[in-house]
């Protein structure tokens, strides 16, 4: 069973690949997104370890001249995606985005080195993308984190990655929709519309395009110009364990100033997340800096954070806090826990249970010691696979398959769990 699904999970990122990047799936998403390559690059390396490298240097190719690497690459036209270029115009040779995603290209490079056979033309490779990617790491700290707090901002709900989470309902009350230019989605024909965000949540996320564009994209005025200003403790995880593994491949290529520099911002970020433990909950949550208070919303991004290495005590609190949310649901992790009123178990980021963020959550739990979690948690991963296939997402109660079909970071995770052998097969 084991080797028939990373046969067809192969397929799967096979038929979505188009050269030197793969699109999410056909139609939904038909351009290059941030943190699906740098994750479908580890599904990658178990069979095509070229082709993983390409799939990040891509991405890198197109960083901004300040450090930001972009949410989407528009590599080739496409009316069937909106918002397009038209709409971002953010002025750049190969169109991309204005916005960036979750920083988690340094966590995949240490494993595709610590996976490479030939070393030496590993650290070759290395070299060129490493100092790109602690750029990008130097450019959250100093664009959005302006007061040195050590916790990142994001300024657009898409740059979690989780656009349309409960997490953010407070800070869009606080986004004016008025004058927004009329607009047409173009998912809602790619996918169920009960699967995915409202119209009226559209309108702030355009909103906020509308109102970026017109300060010219200018990174050192967003932050502070933004009425959407929120810390994602998930968010933030990624970033400092990425900000560790850079530091490592730094020590590998003897380059002190970049592993020192690293280091630093790692241990500065972790020590600012315990800012974000919510006792209440037993789970770190938001704090939406734009209004100063820290959240409940009990979401996905709390948990997330384990990716950090948090400590024991931390990790052993959120185990016990999924396990929870394993009695109130059929599948874990559910994006949104289910025994909250705005939990919706079909509507994207507001209860559905997400291959990759149950495989970033386990990845941490594990290196924290919480190895029984970790492995319930990609054991419910494969069950669903099993049940409804390479969906983008699934009902955490039935185990439906939502959004889009035949995703390539579901498959990537996939072959990713298979391969490390981190379930029994």
């Amino acid at each position: 069973m084991s080797q028939a699904l990373i046969d067809q999970a192969r397929k799967v990122m096979e038929n979505n690949d188009r050269g030197t990047y793969t699109v999410p799936t056909h139609g939904l998403y038909p351009f290059q997104w941030n943190w699906d390559s740098a994750l479908s690059a580890l599904g990658f390396s178990h069979f095509n370890m070229e082709r993983a490298w390409v799939e990040v240097e891509t991405l890198m190719a197109h960083q901004w001249v300040d450090g930001m690497v972009p949410h989407i690459i528009f590599h080739e036209p496409d009316d069937g995606y909106f918002p397009g270029p038209d709409v971002w115009q953010t002025g750049r040779v190969v169109p991309t985005t204005g916005i960036t995603q979750p920083a988690v290209v340094g966590f995949a490079l240490r494993k595709l080195y610590d996976r490479a056979e030939d070393k030496a033309a590993a650290r070759v490779r290395l070299a060129k993308l490493l100092p790109k990617v602690h750029a990008w790491h130097q450019w959250f700290y100093r664009n959005r984190d302006p007061n040195g707090t050590g916790l990142v901002a994001i300024i657009h709900p898409w740059e979690s990655g989780r656009d349309n989470s409960v997490d953010w309902d407070e800070g869009l009350d606080a986004v004016p929709i008025e004058g927004v230019a009329p607009f047409t989605r173009r998912d809602t024909t790619h996918a169920n519309p009960d699967h995915r965000p409202s119209d009226e949540q559209y309108k702030c996320y355009i909103w906020l395009v509308e109102y970026f564009r017109g300060l010219g994209w200018d990174n050192a005025k967003l932050h502070d110009a933004s009425p959407f200003c929120l810390v994602d403790p998930g968010f933030n995880g990624i970033l400092i364990r990425s900000c560790d593994q850079v530091a490592d491949l730094a020590e590998i290529l003897c380059d002190t100033s970049i592993a020192s520099e690293a280091r630093e911002m790692a241990a500065n970020g972790r020590a600012a997340l315990e800012s974000l433990w919510n006792p209440a909950l037993g789970q770190y949550t938001c704090y939406n800096r734009a209004a100063g208070r820290l959240q409940d919303t009990p979401t996905i991004g709390g948990l997330l954070a384990a990716i950090a290495d948090v400590p024991h005590g931390r990790a052993d609190a959120l185990a016990r806090r999924i396990a929870l949310l394993g009695e109130r649901c059929g599948y874990l992790v559910p994006s949104h826990d289910p025994a909250d009123g705005a939990f919706d178990s079909l509507r994207y980021w507001r209860g559905p249970t997400w291959l990759i963020v149950n495989y970033l959550i386990a990845e941490g739990l594990s290196r924290s010691g919480q190895r029984e979690m970790a492995q319930r948690i990609l054991a419910d991963s494969l069950k669903l696979i099993q049940k409804s296939g390479f969906a983008e997402y699934y009902d955490p109660m039935s185990g439906e398959p939502c959004g889009g079909s035949s995703f390539t970071w579901t498959a990537a995770m996939v072959i990713e769990i298979l391969k490390t052998k981190r379930v029994p097969a």
